[in-house]
């Protein structure tokens, strides 16, 4: 068996080479190695934690080598972070057991030559004074960025955008992980029920800041929960039911959602309207929509209908009470969910702009007039969001914006159009995330 170390390990050195994505890649390795519970917690810990602060990690390894960062083989410079990680953010781990398990991972790995070099740059970490010394940077974003380990590009974007207090109480909301929420299926029961039924199975369910939102701890597998496997809840963050709570699509609707996968505002929107109308789930993979199915039967929601099809262009027209349109992002907003999004090249200079643009422009011939059409993504870019929107309503004269009517409790942190909302971590605490409702006149 192996130990969390070398799972954790292993995970990262995956996630580095392979880009995988850190949530499915961490909870396969724990299935596959059968860790206890506490073995588990200590591997995701130090997982999201050196992917959480990658750059500061860095910085402090570059302060104390004379080898260049670049020049250091990728499986040392994991065992690296890893302990260094462990040094700066996990007081229970003393520096010494951080030093010698990295040695011995080396070792176990076949890196003998590595083994000495990691041994002297830990050792030399272990007994400064000030393992990580940012009084030398003077640069403002590259400090930003040292401190919180976001990449420079996102924090200046974040600055010119959203202003340095709202940045930065941005950024001290990126660490950590994010709460676990679940949609109470109230087709099939309510909340209090639900919450009830869950602390029988032992997990720690409490009510959201919006009706029928709960938050989930302590649950292991949420495939293994009986009220999940008969259909009372789904997992769902609270940002998209605000928006969803927001759109309010009522019974007998005709509603497409063109982007839909994995299904959560399909869901959503099908018990708001009490299982009553229509409801046509889009998405270009087969898997997906196998998947939007299977969960539509858990949930007991007969008023789904689902298909493959490119959302960038559509057979009808004029035809849907509401079009929610939730487009592929570069997911700045998912940063504490998955903390490896925010390395990836050009996040911020993307060209996603154009599909998305696209796929807004195609779904709008779906609207009949008087309908509303949603758009919606899981970043915080201006460029994707807010410009988007602008650039649509001005080459768009049939489509106005509908005034948002916020769910109770719900606040904003910035000024926008009445017609749009951007959900910051620090504010709400859900995932990041942008919408705008637009309706076409009669």
């Amino acid at each position: 068996m192996k130990s969390p170390r070398r799972v954790a390990f292993d995970v990262l050195y995956k996630i580095e080479t392979e880009e995988s994505y850190s949530s499915i890649a961490v909870n396969k390795a724990l299935k596959e190695n059968n860790l206890n519970k506490l073995d588990s917690s200590f591997a995701s810990a130090i997982i999201y934690g050196v992917l959480e602060k990658k750059i500061t990690l860095d910085y402090v390894i570059r302060s104390f080598s004379l080898v260049r960062l670049k020049k250091i083989e990728t499986k040392t410079l994991v065992i690296l972070r890893m302990s260094v990680y462990q040094m700066l953010y996990m007081d229970k781990v003393p520096d010494n057991a951080s030093v010698n398990e990295a040695v011995q991972l080396a070792k176990n790995l076949r890196l003998f030559k590595s083994s000495g070099f990691i041994n002297g740059i830990l050792r030399s970490i272990s007994r400064a004074e000030t393992k990580c010394d940012l009084s030398k940077i003077k640069d403002k974003t590259k400090l930003l960025s040292v401190k919180y380990s976001v990449p420079e590009d996102i924090i200046k974007l974040w600055l010119d955008s959203y202003g340095e207090k709202v940045t930065t109480h941005m950024l001290n909301s990126v660490d950590g992980r994010p709460p676990l929420y679940a949609r109470v299926n109230t087709l099939l029961t309510d909340e209090d029920t639900l919450i009830e039924n869950l602390r029988e199975e032992n997990i720690i369910a409490e009510k959201s800041i919006l009706e029928n939102v709960i938050t989930l701890k302590n649950t292991g597998s949420v495939e293994n929960i009986k009220a999940f496997q008969y259909g009372e809840f789904y997992i769902q963050d609270l940002s998209s039911n605000i928006a969803l709570t927001t759109l309010s699509p009522k019974e007998n609707n005709v509603v497409y959602d063109v982007c839909s996968a994995p299904g959560g505002k399909s869901f959503t929107g099908a018990i708001l309207m009490n299982n009553k109308g229509k409801i046509n789930s889009y998405d270009l993979y087969k898997h997906k929509i196998k998947l939007i199915y299977s969960t539509s039967k858990r949930l007991e929601i007969s008023i789904i209908n689902t298909k493959i099809n490119d959302a960038t262009s559509f057979d009808e027209d004029n035809v849907a009470d509401i079009v929610i349109c939730d487009v592929p992002c570069s997911g700045l907003g998912l940063l504490r969910r998955k903390p490896e999004i925010r390395y990836k090249d050009n996040i911020v200079n993307n060209d996603l702009t154009e599909i998305q643009y696209k796929i807004l422009c195609s779904s709008a011939n779906l609207v009949r007039n008087g309908g509303k059409l949603m758009y919606s993504t899981c970043t915080l870019n201006p460029r994707e969001n807010n410009l988007l929107v602008d650039k649509f309503l001005s080459e768009h004269k049939d489509f106005v914006g509908e005034k948002l009517i916020l769910p109770k409790n719900i606040k904003r942190t910035i000024k926008e159009n009445e017609y749009e909302c951007s959900l910051f971590p620090q504010t709400n605490n859900s995932d990041g995330f942008y919408f705008a409702i637009l309706r076409k006149g009669d």
